[in-house]
């Protein structure tokens, strides 16, 4: 059934669906307007998103599974958006995978969305445990169809902000195309890789994957374009106009040792409670973390979706940087 995709009116379910991906998947959803979409939210919707038609909200914890099956009642998908981090995520989603259960959904996309692997990704160990769940759920008897949808890196972070997404906010990478510069393992350009997919087309495959008549893959992955990090490079000068770049090369065993030297380091997301020392912290290990994922290529994704939709045509990572950096100094 490579490609068939239905005009059946699906209901559909987007836990965490006032997240920065989430709200560009289902402004995509709505669009359609074949569909019902229900957003499950900690937070207030009055507060966080824009009214659209088909879209309905609900508020949860994801602590209360009656609730959550309430909610899930007579919804045929559920897509999960929730934190992947923290002591209380993966429990969070191992409810709404419960309450799905119970309510007779038919079809469950975990919280991925990015990486393959986590070999040097700590953060995202919740991700496998979710896996594993499934995985044991679906053991005797299958009780939920899932998809692990992979995509990689997005590749709007690394163009200014607003221009190819309305939802996504720029994080300070390793890769400033802004400033023409980046932090490079030493010697280890050609063996780092990722996979860059835009947030337009995952999107648009979600839609697609909602629709899909045949049974979901397990592993969904959703790839724009692999690259290595002296690749990405080449592609930055062309982008940003032929100027070359600053790059700071570091050594792999200092890297691993969390010694940066003299380097520039790109700061987390900032939360309130956090202290100086503790931004700067935690700011080298995910500089540590991205950087040495490269080589594990934890980014580097697979093709389901490509393959079972051949008729989509996804935008490459160089046509798409340039388009987004011409006519910027």
């Amino acid at each position: 059934m490579i490609g068939q995709t239905s005009h059946i009116m699906v209901k559909i379910a987007v836990a965490g669906g006032s997240g920065q991906i989430a709200s560009e998947v289902v402004d995509r959803l709505a669009a359609t307007k074949k569909h019902e979409i229900l957003i499950i939210s900690r937070k207030d919707p009055a507060a966080t998103i824009e009214e659209r038609p088909g879209v309905t909200w609900a508020r949860t914890d994801y602590t209360d599974k009656a609730q959550l099956t309430r909610l899930l009642n007579g919804i045929h998908t559920v897509l999960c958006y929730t934190t992947p981090i923290g002591e209380s995520a993966a429990a969070g989603q191992k409810l709404l995978i419960d309450a799905a259960i119970a309510a007779g959904v038919k079809r469950f996309a975990p919280n991925e969305w990015s990486t393959s692997s986590i070999k040097e990704l700590p953060w995202y160990a919740t991700k496998v445990e979710v896996r594993e769940y499934l995985k044991e759920l679906n053991k005797d008897k299958k009780v939920i169809e899932y998809t692990f949808f992979q995509n990689g890196m997005m590749i709007d972070y690394l163009v200014p902000e607003g221009t190819s997404s309305k939802h996504l906010k720029n994080p300070e990478l390793f890769l400033d195309f802004f400033r023409r510069r980046a932090i490079v393992i030493e010697r280890k350009e050609q063996d780092c890789h990722f996979t860059f997919t835009t947030v337009d087309d995952l999107s648009n495959v979600v839609v697609r994957a909602v629709e899909y008549e045949g049974e979901w893959p397990v592993i969904g992955g959703v790839q724009g374009t692999t690259l290595s990090m002296s690749e990405l490079l080449k592609i930055g000068v062309k982008a940003r106009g032929g100027k070359p770049w600053d790059i700071t090369l570091i050594p792999e065993d200092d890297i691993r040792a969390g010694n940066f030297g003299n380097s520039w380091i790109p700061t987390m997301d900032k939360e309130p409670t956090m202290t100086a020392e503790q931004i700067e912290h935690f700011s080298k290990l995910v500089l540590q973390s991205c950087l040495l994922s490269g080589l594990s290529r934890d980014w580097v994704v697979s093709d389901e979706w490509n393959r079972l939709l051949p008729d989509y045509k996804f935008i490459g990572a160089e046509e798409f940087l340039v388009k987004h950096w011409a006519g910027r100094d």
